[in-house]
C-alpha cells in the first residue's frame, strides 16, 4: 500500500515506543503514534495526557488534551496541577512528545519567537507545557517536517531545552534526560555523545543530500545510515481506519 510522509512519520514514532512505558500524549501525530504503538507492541503503554487523564484508552480520536474521549476507560484523573507536579516533575514519565517552530543542531526547541525576542518578526504561542516535558521527562521525542527554515543551526529562542550547547550540560540546571529522537519527514535523528544532532536512518528514497539541503547546517551522518522501514499494511489499516479514520491530521 502507498503511503504519505505523515504516516510514515506516526509509524516511525510509534517503534520509539516501548512496553511499559510511561508516555505524556500530545495531539495529532504523537497521539496517531502512541495508539498505533499500543495496539501492535506496546499493550502496557500508559499514555498520559496533558489534562490530567492517567492510563488513557480513548476510544475515538481525540481533537485536544481536553477532549472528553480520554476519560472514557482511563485508569485514573488528576488535576492538571498534579500531572505536571506529581507525574512530570516527580520523574515518573518515561517520553514526551515535542515539536516546535524550530529545532537546533543540539535539540533545543523554539515555540516562543522568531528574530529578537524584544522586536520579532513573528511572536509564537510559548510553551504550554513543552518547557516541563523537556526538562523533566527521561526521554524526548521531536516530531517536525524538515525545513532549513524549522532546522537553524541555533534557534532564535530556548523555549524547551536539548543538549543546550558544546559546553553546558543538563546536569548543570538539573535537568532530567534528553532528546533521544527527531522523527522529519525525511530522515530520523538521534544525538551524539556531544548532544549533537547525527543522520540514524534516510527514509525510503531519500539521500543524504535531500537532508543537507533542508538543513540549516552542516549535518553529520552515521557510519553505516539504515533505511526506515515502511509502514505495513495493517499500521495503514490502523493508522486510517481506527485512529484517524476522518483524515483529521492525516496528509
Amino acid at each position: 500500500m502507498e503511503y504519505t510522509d505523515t504516516e510514515l512519520m506516526v509509524t516511525a514514532a510509534a517503534e520509539q515506543l516501548e512496553d511499559d512505558d510511561s508516555v505524556l500524549v500530545g495531539i495529532g501525530v504523537p497521539n496517531l503514534a502512541c495508539n498505533l504503538a499500543k495496539r501492535n507492541h506496546a499493550p502496557n503503554l500508559e499514555m498520559i495526557y496533558e489534562s490530567g487523564t492517567i492510563g488513557s484508552n480513548p476510544s475515538s480520536l481525540p481533537l485536544s488534551v481536553g477532549d472528553p474521549v480520554l476519560a472514557s476507560g482511563a485508569v485514573g484523573i488528576e488535576s492538571m496541577l498534579n500531572g505536571f507536579s506529581y507525574y512530570l516533575q516527580g520523574g515518573r514519565i518515561d517520553v514526551g512528545f515535542l515539536g516546535g517552530a524550530q529545532v537546533d543542531k543540539y535539540g533545543n526547541i523554539n515555540s516562543t519567537v522568531i528574530g529578537d525576542y524584544e522586536d520579532p518578526a513573528v511572536r509564537l504561542p510559548g510553551s504550554g507545557g513543552a518547557c516541563e516535558i523537556a526538562s523533566n521527562a527521561h526521554r524526548t521525542i521531536i516530531i517536525s517536517p524538515l525545513e532549513e527554515r524549522r532546522f537553524p543551526e541555533a534557534v532564535d529562542f530556548v523555549t524547551s531545552p536539548g543538549y543546550l550547547d558544546a559546553e553546558t550540560e543538563r546536569d548543570d540546571f538539573g535537568l532530567r534526560g534528553g532528546p533521544d529522537a527527531v522523527i522529519t519527514d525525511k530522515a530520523i535523528m538521534g544525538f551524539d555523545d556531544d548532544g549533537e544532532m547525527i543522520v540514524e536512518r534516510l527514509h525510503p528514497g531519500v539521500t543524504e543530500a535531500d537532508v543537507q539541503a533542508a538543513t540549516g547546517w552542516e549535518i553529520q551522518f552515521v557510519d553505516d545510515v539504515e533505511r526506515t522501514r515502511e509502514p505495513t499494511d495493517e499500521e495503514l489499516r490502523l493508522i486510517r481506519e481506527e485512529l484517524d479514520p476522518d483524515g483529521v491530521y492525516l496528509d
